[in-house]
Order: C-alpha cells, then structure tokens, then sequence
C-alpha cells in the first residue's frame, strides 16, 4: 500500500503513478480507459469511468476501485490526498446495494 504524503502537490503529479493511492495494478486500468495523463482525470466521472472499465474488461471489478479513481479525480480536481478507502462510505451512499448501471 503507497502511503499518503499530506503535503503533496499536484504541481509534482507527472505520471498516474504519482497520484495518491495509485499503483501498477490501477494504472493499467486506468490506461484501458484512453486515460494516459494525470491532468486527463480533471472533469471525469469515476462512477462513468467504473462502468467503462467493467464494460472494456468484460467483467465486474471490485467496487474498491471506484473508490480509488473517485480518490485520485477528487485529487486531480484540486482536493486533498486522502487514503481510497475514506471514499467507501460516499460510494456507499450513493450507490446503496445495488450495482452501478451500463448504459
């Protein structure tokens, strides 16, 4: 798990990497979304993106990376870094039981 910097500045953010709470594993995922730069998550959904990647895979991922690409737009878009898994409890609200519709 990457530890979070309090301190750190999007000014210094060049690769999706260096975005809090992002690794390899994320990455990847994030790159099969058409999303090469960290500037490139200014603006998106992260549930639209959840939806995509589910649908580009073929698969359901785990609701866990929600969370993680809400942390890093949420980031992205001028908010603090703040550990994935304090985004659960919103996606929770939001979303309740059911799944996040393709459309």
């Amino acid at each position: 798990m990457k530890k979070i910097n309090k301190d750190m500045s999007r000014d210094k953010i060049r690769k999706l990497k260096d975005i809090p709470n992002i690794g390899k594993a994320i990455e990847k995922k994030i790159l099969l979304l058409g999303i090469r730069e960290p500037d490139d998550l200014i603006g998106r959904d992260p549930y639209r993106m959840y939806i995509d990647l589910c649908d580009v895979t073929g698969k359901e991922h785990d609701p866990c990376i929600l969370d993680v690409f809400i942390s890093a737009v949420r980031f992205m878009e001028g908010g603090p870094p703040i550990l994935w898994w304090e985004f659960t409890k919103e996606r929770k609200e939001r979303l309740g039981t059911k799944l996040l519709e393709r459309r």
